[in-house]
């Protein structure tokens, strides 16, 4: 009854070990992309900046989760999750060139602009992961 789950062991470490790979690699990237300390922030309490955060690893989890079902290889996982990642730092990007305050309303704790950037960040997500094919 469980060998076909114990014989894909191997396989599913891989894929998770990668996945949290990836996300570690792109919160280091997208806290050092944002202007200000999230994780700072959210250590005083701001509500703004933990949901911003928390929408951009939800945005880029998603993709993530696409590529691992759908990649025949590691490799594959890989370079999708890199794709993903460069998708969701521009959108940060874009978001903060459209929308010059919100890097000030973050630090603020405008509440709104964390929800904005997280439903940006979510939607951008949901759309890499359909494209992923």
């Amino acid at each position: 009854m469980f060998d076909p789950v114990l014989a894909s062991l191997p396989a599913f470490a891989g894929y998770f070990a990668t996945a949290v790979a990836l996300l570690a690699v792109f919160s280091c990237l997208y806290v050092l992309v944002t202007p200000y300390s999230e994780l700072k922030l959210i250590g005083e309490g701001n509500a703004a900046a933990a949901v911003s955060l928390a929408g951009a690893l939800v945005g880029y989890a998603l993709p993530i989760a696409v590529s691992v079902a759908v990649s025949h290889s590691l490799t594959a996982m890989l370079g999708w999750g890199v794709v993903a990642c460069a998708v969701q730092l521009s959108a940060y990007v874009v978001a903060r060139l459209a929308l010059p305050g919100i890097a000030l309303a973050i630090p603020q704790g405008r509440v709104a602009a964390g929800i904005f950037l997280a439903s940006l960040s979510v939607a951008v997500g949901i759309l890499n992961a359909g494209c992923i094919a």
